[in-house]
């Protein structure tokens, strides 16, 4: 017996449409209110706002508050090296006012230009966070 497929794809590919437009009208007013890079995250806060890091820092961390999510999104942070990224890390965003971050452990060997990027779920650079290591 021979089923005819196409209105199952017509039917699969229509679901996916209607899921990334929902994705993307969930993040259509997501703003990046605030970010930073921390030494440290303590009850959800950053400790500090660096812009330039000690080469034997160790780990840092790039610290957001998201506005405007409705529902859940993904977030990415990709982090980095002169031009070259090291590091991408998906983060939950389940809210409106929403914090969140992520950390980057640095090689004493990295000195030089760094940067974050946060990239909201189209793939649109919502922001970057440059910081110096050295």
């Amino acid at each position: 017996m021979r089923r005819n497929v196409a209105p199952l794809s017509l039917a699969l590919l229509l679901a996916l449409a209607a899921a990334v437009g929902a994705q993307q009208q969930m993040a259509a007013g997501l703003e990046v209110a605030e970010a930073v890079i921390t030494t440290a995250v303590v009850d959800r806060q950053p400790t500090d706002n660096l812009t330039t890091v000690a080469k034997d820092i160790g780990t840092v961390f790039c610290w957001m508050r998201v506005t405007g999510a409705e529902g859940e999104i993904q977030v990415d942070h990709v982090w980095y090296k002169d031009d070259t990224e090291v590091a991408r890390v998906r983060l939950r965003v389940a809210g409106s006012n929403w914090r969140t971050w992520s950390s980057k452990n640095i090689d004493p060997m990295w000195t030089g230009s760094w940067r974050v990027d946060i990239v909201g779920p189209d793939g649109a650079v919502l922001q970057s966070v440059p910081f110096t290591v050295g």
